[in-house]
């Protein structure tokens, strides 16, 4: 799966920040997603839903803030479809410079999801990440 790279700039750098760095925050700004049990601001268990083709997709599995270095925080999702017949990991890498965030997110999906092919799966992660960016900036 191709690396998926988008940029943004938002009003409030610091709170932004603040967000991305507490998944308790940070995960409800992705359009589909809730926290459902957290062990710290940097370790949950999530869940999202989305859409791919005419298929809605229910995902659950651990999510984690892997590290904060400077102003680049590094995330892994490893999540698992309800009835067991798809996977998705997403490696997320998200940095800020002054009022501007930059993503970069590679996904890794198996199964039906799959099925749908490469297109689909990145047109979905780009309005994902689109939808997350404005949601980001209303935080």
């Amino acid at each position: 799966m191709p690396t998926l790279t988008e940029s943004f700039t938002v009003p409030n750098p610091d709170q932004s920040w603040g967000v991305i760095t507490d998944l308790n925050k940070l995960v409800p700004c992705v359009p589909g997603a809730k926290v459902l049990s957290a062990d710290s601001p940097q370790s949950a268990k999530a869940e999202i839903t989305v859409k791919m083709g005419s298929m809605g997709m229910k995902f659950t599995g651990p999510v984690t803030i892997e590290s904060i270095d400077g102003k680049t925080a590094k995330i892994k999702a490893n999540t698992r479809e309800a009835g067991g017949q798809s996977n998705a990991a997403g490696d997320v890498t998200i940095s800020m410079s002054g009022s501007t965030v930059n993503i970069s997110a590679d996904a890794n999906v198996s199964g039906k999801a799959a099925s749908m092919g490469e297109g689909t799966v990145l047109a979905v992660l780009t309005q994902l990440v689109k939808s997350f960016g404005q949601n980001l900036a209303k935080a």
